[in-house]
């Protein structure tokens, strides 16, 4: 190894630092830990805190020689650049037996333990798809790992600013445990931004836990949340609007079939707080709720509903009749609604009319994302109301299902279509349609 960078030895040694930590950004750990090793300059250029703000650490299920060199590599990171991180994402791929869950809650002790100890920056925290609740979650290795997990949620509780533990599917009281990690020091939370869909085990009724609406009165300043439906309730409706109202943007709801989704929440309840709190959002994910009595319970017009998806991930059903859905339930929503996600399995019944209908009626619809039975002819009907100024959407993907695997007539008529509006789609369209054979 060279001591220093003479200007004889190349133009790289005159390189300003801002340029020399920028190639190192786009460098992996081994690469950098190799450039480093050129000389002084390049090894203090490594050293950068800007070079290690961000970290997403995967952790593989299968048993390989990446898996543990993965497992080394963070602890590495940890102990050399911990105090530096701002942004950490753990991310497990395929988790498939006990012996893999016990490594990983090892190797997260001693990463999280070390990362309380030196680390003052942390703002984002993000581990998904833990999916504690499956088999190869030994009872004693989820004990300790959430025991571990919230006593350093409670070491970050005055910096950390967004969390995201999605699918952790855990229990009400470990779930509640870990959120007022969040909050223990004082007793408030100035968290911006939580992200706890499919965070509690299938078919709990959260809605119901006076556990659930004290932990979640201690968030102050809230900004986003995403969470699941069966979370909804009066009740936390009146603590969102008691302590988070002047900061509340964004509520994303997911709702699915096997959570509970049939409580009685009153439309005041959600016109108190789109009063108190003018900048709010909602936008609501429906998988495989498509019954109209049952979403007319959850979507009541005093919400601010901004964005819906409903998607049947393919079943279908007779009972899902969407058209009392398009023509009596969504266009309620005419004055605020931007985007519209419809993925249905619907060759029991026609919808172009009533979805062309509804398109019309939403004035501020901007997004149309639409995979269901339709004829050719709609997006036809669609682009000539917008040549005509009569909608204002700017992204339109249709996939159009068919009941045959040859679809070479509907391909030809929408090349026809395409070039009939080209000059709209290329000049002013996010554009994307094709067909779909679905036998």
């Amino acid at each position: 190894m060279e001591d220093d960078c003479e200007p004889e030895q190349s133009s790289w040694a005159h390189l300003p630092d801002v340029c020399l930590r920028h190639i190192f950004h786009w460098l992996d750990d081994r690469d950098r830990s190799q450039a480093a090793l050129v000389c002084k300059k390049w090894s203090w250029a490594m050293y950068s805190g800007s070079l290690w703000r961000r970290r997403t650490i995967t952790f593989y299920g299968r048993q390989s020689r990446a898996q543990t060199l993965e497992f080394q590599s963070a602890l590495w990171y940890v102990k050399k650049f911990g105090k530096y991180l701002e942004h950490l994402e753990i991310k497990l791929s395929n988790p498939s037996n006990t012996a893999f869950t016990q490594k990983f809650q090892v190797i997260m002790r001693g990463l999280l333990s070390h990362l309380g100890k030196c680390n003052s920056r942390l703002v984002s925290l993000s581990i998904k798809y833990l999916e504690l609740d499956r088999l190869i979650w030994k009872n004693t290795v989820r004990a300790q790992f959430i025991k571990n997990l919230a006593t350093f949620l409670k070491r970050m509780s005055k910096q950390l600013d967004y969390l995201n533990l999605k699918g952790a599917r855990v229990t009400l009281e470990e779930g509640c445990e870990l959120l007022n990690s969040l909050s223990c020091l004082t007793n408030k939370s100035f968290v911006s931004e939580i992200n706890i869909e499919d965070f509690f085990s299938l078919h709990l009724p959260v809605y119901s836990s006076t556990l659930f609406h004290q932990t979640m009165s201690k968030f102050h300043s809230l900004v986003i949340l995403t969470f699941n439906y069966n979370c909804i309730s009066d009740e936390l409706l009146d603590v969102l609007q008691e302590q988070s109202a002047h900061s509340l943007c964004t509520l994303n709801i997911k709702c699915h079939i096997r959570d509970p989704h049939r409580q009685v929440v009153l439309g005041m309840s959600w016109a108190n707080l789109a009063k108190r709190a003018p900048k709010l959002n909602v936008n609501f994910f429906f998988e495989r709720v498509m019954k109209h009595d049952h979403l007319a319970r959850i979507l009541l017009v005093e919400i601010p509903v901004r964005s819906i998806s409903l998607r049947s991930c393919y079943f279908s059903n007779p009972d899902w009749t969407m058209r009392p859905t398009l023509t009596n339930l969504l266009p309620a929503y005419w004055h605020v609604l931007q985007k519209l996600t419809l993925e249905l399995n619907n060759g029991h019944e026609l919808l172009d009319d009533e979805l062309l209908q509804l398109i019309l009626t939403c004035k501020r619809l901007l997004f149309l994302k639409v995979w269901a039975f339709l004829s050719v002819t709609f997006i036809e009907r669609l682009l000539q109301n917008r040549v005509e100024r009569k909608c204002i959407l700017t992204t339109i993907k249709v996939r159009i299902y068919t009941a045959r695997p040859e679809s070479s007539e509907e391909d030809r008529l929408l090349r026809d279509i395409y070039r009939k509006f080209k000059y709209l789609i290329d000049s002013e369209l996010n554009y994307f349609v094709i067909t779909y054979p679905l036998v």
